[in-house]
Parts: structure tokens; C-alpha cells; sequence
């Protein structure tokens, strides 16, 4: 065999590639090693961003101390880190963490609080750690941050009437807007549809401001519907109820058209998808839909459920799933529960009585839906007794109110699990014309209870200012047991000032509204000027570690003017509260317009403080 074929088997039998085989005598060529991969030694961030905080500076991977403040109702935040590596790895406040996504919500204390994210190279031995010294403000730091008109403002429009908020989108409704347009931000220049309704859809941007996103009418729209009534937001869907809607149709995506069932009510579900944009999903009614009923006058959304109220509704049955054709008890209201399924379906899951069906009751004055609980306010109902699953059948005192708490088990079933009443029922008070349900606490609002008490948990037998309001706190423990927590009054108790007719509750943090008189404008003002009337006020509790409920603000309008109802509604989510005022006349538009002009009577407008 010559030298050349010789060499070439070499080459061959070697099994390893090189550039060239052979050389001087036909030798094989040196064998090339590929170098070993490089190890990382990059432990720096791309990216770093703490929601509800402002960082004192744009974030840079060389710099690592960072400053910035909370607001008070910032009590929790996430942080976001991005490596620039993607090979290393990530704690934040010593927890594990993943490039890009949110941490767990990591707590605030008031004043400093350090957060530390450490990047770990690929060497697992090069580390580097960022800083955030975090300044939460206390209570007396809440300002008003935006004051928000409808784009079409008109007078006796009612804007702020309901409004929802969840996270940066904000639904406020206008229960007598008046334009002829129906569906997706339609043509809003003709005010010739009395009292149609509307909703509003705002958006907060990456700059903290709030952006008119879209306006939505109701498809049927039609006059006096009053769409809006109620409004209820959770992630990208919303539920907006129209109680004097007249359709006679039952059931999901019926015939709008057939108007014989006088103020029967409805609801419209709207989504909106990835991109912003909004669409009606569904039309709902009753599956006993009857004139009257009102049924939407409030709603309830937890995720893929919904809650609605027809407290007029007639229907004499006791329970869940009765009969619902006997119309034996008018007024004595109902309850319905939907359930929407993957493809976005909805179907009705239940229909909801109290245990005591009580002809002008009218169960669902109020709802709150938390989960698999739901709270159901009947204001007038009057039964004598107090406290948790007392006697029901002493129907001696008029509009006394109760309020029910329903479960939802794993199979979809609905029961009864509570009765509630108030620690001092009386005639008249009302007992759940307000609900507000978190997880395993609900607040029920009495805005005509009469103690003359003031602040948490005073005397509450003293019944010398008739109309003041309460609230009352209840909490559940881990067997489903409800106990009262507090006896909430208001820190300037007055006749007439209902207190307690609108809550909010977001897990410790606690709103309620009042017709309150005073003169004061913005955080802590004068609350004994009372030359305001109906001003309206706003009272923001906080719930400390062992349970007691703690007065931290007084809140009123920037622009106080008598009878412009600031907290005719309330919501609260994150680091915001929203505050409708939905009788203030200013004829401004839009977002950060004049307040000051009052040349639209009863428009109303919406503040967010935070």
C-alpha cells in the first residue's frame, strides 16, 4: 500500500474531523481541540421595577442603590428583575426569583423598608446585589391624584354613580347620560335618549395617568334603562347592570327587542382583549324575568362568577333553587348566580333566596362576591333578633336589615352557611343596604342606625342621632363560623349623615362613605364645619395585626361644594382608592380638567386618591 492511501485510512479510521490530513511524508496533521465554553462571570440586571414605587432615578446595571417611595395604601409590592445573563440566577429579599416575572408580594412597613435583589453569575461564585430603600407614607400623605370628568359631560348625567376598579383599568358609570348611541365607543353627540346610561372605561398608563380607553353603551340602549346602575370589574371583564332595562326575554343572549316587561332589568357583560379593545360578551336576564324586578340593580364579579340582584323580584320560594313561578311575596327579591366556561359561555348556576323569603324584604338590596362566598344584604327585612343565626320568624321591626353569606362547594353547590344581624338591631336602620366582602371578613353597612357613638366600638345603645350610620365588621374563622369584629361610627357622628350607605374593603384597608356636612377640602381636613351639606366624606380604616380597625384618614372632595355626594360610591384596589361624587357640577371634560366651574348641575366626577 503506497503512503498516500496509507495516510488517508489514517485520517479515516481516526474519526476526527481536522482541516487537512497529511503533510511532509504523508503524516497525519495535528489534532485541533475546540477551546472549553467560557462560565459567565455577568451578574448584572437589565431591567428592575417595584410596582406602586417611584425610584428615585432610571435604572441602570451599574448602579446599585436605589431609593423610592410607597403610598399608604402601597402595603404591598412586587418586584421585577431581569438579568442580563440568562444563565443566572436571582433572589429578591432572599427569595427565590425568576428573570422577568413579578416576586411574591412582599410587605411594607411605614417608613424604610430594604429590598435586596442578588444576581448570581454563571461562575456561581461572581454575585452582585441591588438595593431598594422603600419609604411607605403614612395616612396623612394621601392626596388627590386625579380628578376625572366624563369626555361628554352634561349636566344631571350622574357620572360617578358606580363606579369598579381593578389594578390600572377604572369603570365609571353615568346612570342618566342621555346620547343616542349603543354599543363601542358610538356616536355620543345626540342627548336625546333620557337616562339611557353609560359606562366609562379608563386606563392608567406607565406615567401614572389615567387615559379614556372607551365608552360603552348598552346594545339595546333605550330610555330611562338607567344602564350602569351598578358596575363590577374583575381583570378584563366587567359586568355593567341597566335595572329598568324592559326586555321580556329570559336567560343568556335573548331578544333584546320585545320591551313588555317594565324595568325587568339586565346585564351586559363586556371583555377586553390583549390589545385594548372592548366587546359585549353577553346579555343576561333572569330566568323568571318579570316586570319590576330590577334585576341588576347590583352586581358581583369574582373571576369566571357572577352575582345579580333583583330585590324586587316576587318569587315566595325559600332557599337555593326553589320555585321560581310562585309569585306570592312581591318584593321580596332574589338573587341569581352565573358561570362562564372556557369558550366564554355563560350559563346560570343558581337562584338564590334568604332561609326567611319575607314579602318586601327585598333581599339583594346588596351584594359581594369573594371566591366561593357571597354576601346578600336585605335592608328591609325585619326580623327582632341580633347577632349570628338568631330567631328569623319575630318580624316586629320594620327595615331592621340582615344579611345572608351563602357557600359555593366544589361541585357548584350553593348553601346558606350564616345569618347576620346587628349587635343593636333596631327598626329602621337598614342593615345591609351596603355589603363588603375579602376572603373571610365583610363589612355590612347601616346608614340609619341611630347612635349617637363615635369612632370603633363605642356605646351603641345611645340613639340621639337619628340617621347617623354604622358598620359593623364580621370575621370568619377556619370551621366557617362568623363572628362580630367591630362596631364602626364615623370620628364626627351626625344626624343624617348615613354613614355606612357605600364601602369598599380590599383585605385590610377599609372605605366608607357619608352624607357629611363639612366645609374641609382633601386629607384631614375640618370635619366639624357643617356648612356644607351632603358634601359627602370618605373615612379610611386600617386593620392592624390583632384585629382592631384603626380610623388612619378623613377624605374629602378637592373641590367640597354642598350636596355633591363625594363617596356616593367607593372602590379600592392596589395602592388607589376611587371616590364618586357622582352630584358635582363642574362642566369640565375629561382628566385633570377646571373643577371650579359649576355650570353642569348634578354632572358629577370621580376622584382617585392614593
Amino acid at each position: 500500500m503506497n503512503g498516500m492511501i496509507r495516510a488517508a485510512l489514517a485520517c479515516l479510521f481516526t474519526g476526527i474531523l481536522v482541516t487537512a490530513c497529511g503533510g511532509d511524508g504523508g503524516a497525519p496533521a495535528p489534532i485541533v481541540t475546540p477551546p472549553a465554553p467560557q462560565i459567565s462571570t455577568d451578574a448584572s440586571l437589565a431591567e428592575l421595577d417595584a410596582s406602586a414605587i417611584s425610584l428615585d432615578q432610571v435604572f441602570q446595571g451599574s448602579v446599585y442603590d436605589y431609593s423610592g417611595t410607597a403610598p399608604y395604601l402601597g402595603r404591598m409590592t412586587t418586584v421585577t428583575a431581569t438579568v442580563n445573563d440568562p444563565n443566572a440566577s436571582l433572589q429578591i429579599n432572599g427569595a427565590t426569583g425568576v428573570s422577568g416575572e413579578p416576586s411574591e408580594p412582599i410587605e411594607l412597613d411605614f417608613g424604610s423598608n430594604l429590598i435586596t435583589v442578588t444576581v448570581t453569575a454563571e461562575d456561581t461564585v461572581t454575585s452582585e446585589t441591588y438595593s431598594i430603600d422603600v419609604d411607605r407614607l403614612a395616612a396623612n400623605a394621601l392626596a388627590h391624584q386625579a380628578y376625572i370628568k366624563a369626555p361628554n359631560t352634561g349636566a344631571g348625567d350622574r357620572f360617578g354613580d358606580a363606579v369598579a376598579l381593578s389594578g390600572d383599568l377604572l369603570a365609571v358609570a353615568a346612570t342618566e347620560e342621555d346620547s343616542t348611541a349603543s354599543g363601542i365607543n358610538g356616536d355620543w353627540s345626540d342627548d336625546s335618549a333620557a337616562n339611557t346610561g353609560a359606562v366609562y372605561i379608563l386606563n392608567r398608563d406607565e406615567t401614572n395617568t389615567w387615559v379614556q380607553e372607551s365608552n360603552l353603551k348598552a346594545s339595546n340602549a333605550d330610555i330611562f334603562d338607567e344602564f350602569g346602575v351598578s358596575v363590577a370589574l374583575s381583570g378584563n371583564t366587567l359586568a355593567v347592570g341597566a335595572f329598568r332595562e324592559d326586555s321580556a326575554t329570559t336567560g343568556i343572549n335573548g331578544d333584546q327587542t320585545d320591551n313588555s316587561a317594565i324595568d325587568a332589568g339586565a346585564v351586559y357583560i363586556f371583555t377586553r382583549d390583549a390589545t385594548g379593545l372592548w366587546s359585549q360578551q353577553a346579555f343576561i336576564k333572569a330566568s323568571n324575568t318579570d316586570a319590576t324586578d330590577e334585576f341588576g340593580v347590583s352586581v358581583a364579579l369574582s373571576g369566571d362568577t357572577l352575582a345579580v340582584a333583583a330585590h324586587m323580584e316576587d318569587g315566595s320560594a325559600t332557599g337555593i333553587n326553589g320555585d321560581e313561578t310562585n309569585n306570592g311575596s312581591p318584593n321580596s327579591g332574589a338573587v341569581y348566580v352565573f358561570t362562564r366556561d372556557e369558550a366564554g359561555s355563560w350559563s346560570q348556576q343558581a337562584y338564590l333566596k334568604a332561609s326567611n323569603t319575607g314579602a318586601g324584604d327585598q333581599f339583594g338590596t346588596s351584594i359581594a362576591l369573594s371566591g366561593n362566598s357571597l354576601a346578600v344584604g336585605a335592608a328591609k327585612e325585619s326580623s327582632k333578633s341580633t347577632g349570628i343565626d338568631g330567631n328569623q320568624t319575630n318580624n316586629s321591626w320594620s327595615a331592621a336589615g340582615a344579611v345572608y353569606m351563602f357557600t359555593r362547594d366544589d361541585l357548584g353547590v350553593w348553601s346558606q352557611q350564616a345569618y347576620l344581624k346587628a349587635s343593636n338591631t333596631n327598626s329602621g336602620d337598614e342593615f345591609g343596604a351596603a355589603v363588603a366582602l375579602s376572603a373571610n371578613t365583610l363589612v355590612v353597612g347601616a346608614p340609619r342606625e341611630d347612635s349617637a357613638a363615635r369612632g370603633v366600638d363605642g356605646f351603641e345603645a345611645d340613639n340621639k342621632a337619628l340617621n347617623a350610620g354604622s358598620a359593623y365588621v364580621f370575621v370568619r374563622d377556619p370551621a366557617g363560623a362568623w363572628s362580630q369584629q367591630s362596631y364602626i361610627k364615623a370620628s364626627n357622628t351626625d344626624s343624617q349623615d348615613q354613614f355606612g350607605h357605600s364601602m369598599t374593603l380590599d383585605g385590610n384597608f377599609l372605605a366608607i362613605s357619608a352624607y357629611d356636612d363639612s366645609s374641609g377640602t382633601g386629607t384631614d381636613g375640618n370635619d366639624a364645619n357643617n356648612s356644607a351639606q351632603s358634601a359627602g366624606a370618605v373615612y379610611l380604616y386600617e386593620r392592624d395585626g390583632i384585629g382592631n380597625w384603626i380610623q388612619r384618614a378623613y377624605l374629602k372632595a378637592s373641590n367640597t361644594e354642598p350636596g355633591d355626594s363625594f363617596g356616593g360610591s367607593v372602590g379600592l384596589d392596589g395602592y388607589s382608592l376611587v371616590v364618586g361624587a357622582q352630584l358635582e357640577d363642574s362642566s369640565a371634560t375629561g382628566v385633570a380638567g377646571d373643577a371650579t366651574s359649576n355650570d353642569a348641575v348634578d354632572s358629577g366626577a370621580v376622584y382617585i386618591i392614593h
